[in-house]
């Protein structure tokens, strides 16, 4: 698989998340077993808006999607302390991608050098998915993050950072942030800081035993409405009933 290949394999996958501070960029990550939808992506693209209940707006350019979220049609997810949220909402009639994109098992952690790309919407070109890549320069493991050796402009925070392989691409983590160096006094080439997807695998796991416990809910409450009877067997014979 080359980068190319990586790109269009996720543009299904990725939103343009807007509020009335700004934008982000966000990837498809959850669906429930009752159609409910999650979309992950860096807090602070919505955390302002979630605390004064503005309004959100989803777009899905390649799937010709857009829906305009209120306070009541989401929920937020999120962990303030990694800068990671995941946004929950009923897509509607919304055609979702066929599968979701994997993500690097929770125990995993990149080397130090390994290439990855990430895409997101830059605020110089905001309606258009753009791609950037970079290296691996360092992990923060207090802070489960990356440094990156790559460009992240505005517009692009929440967007997915993937690594390729042999049987396709995996998201790997998240663009946070962009540290620019201001050591000689004036702006310089700095790195971009891309959280892992610990949170989101938090969510996903939390999110799934609640479908667990729903179903096993249902089942009983149907068990309990129509209860099993045993056939008779017609050749036994049946047992004497005393008239009253």
């Amino acid at each position: 698989m080359n980068w190319h290949t990586a790109v269009e394999a996720v543009k299904s996958h990725v939103f343009k998340i807007e509020s009335p501070s700004g934008h982000g960029t966000g990837f498809f990550c959850f669906l429930s077993d009752d159609k409910v939808m999650g979309v992950a992506t860096a807090l602070h693209v919505v955390a302002e808006a979630d605390k004064w209940q503005q309004p959100i707006r989803v777009t899905n350019y390649e799937l010709e999607y857009t829906k305009l979220l209120t306070v009541t049609d989401r929920v937020v997810l999120d962990d303030g302390t990694r800068d990671s949220a995941v946004l929950l909402f009923d897509p509607g009639e919304f055609k979702l991608p066929e599968s979701l994109l994997p993500l690097i098992p929770a125990d995993k952690i990149l080397k130090t050098g390994v290439e990855v790309g990430w895409v997101g919407f830059p605020a110089v070109e905001p309606n258009t998915l753009c791609f950037f890549s970079g290296n691996i320069s360092a992990r923060i493991k207090e802070d489960n993050a990356y440094l990156i050796d790559g460009v992240a402009i505005n517009g692009v925070s929440g967007g997915p950072v993937l690594q390729i392989r042999q049987d396709g691409a995996i998201i790997i983590g998240l663009i946070t942030a962009y540290i620019a160096n201001r050591a000689t006094g004036e702006t310089l080439p700095g790195l971009a800081v891309a959280q892992d997807v610990s949170h989101i695998h938090t969510v996903i796991s939390k999110l799934k035993s609640l479908d667990e416990a729903a179903q096993k809910k249902q089942q009983l409450e149907e068990e309990i409405q129509q209860p099993k009877v045993e056939p008779v067997d017609p050749q036994l014979p049946l047992p004497d009933v005393p008239l009253s």
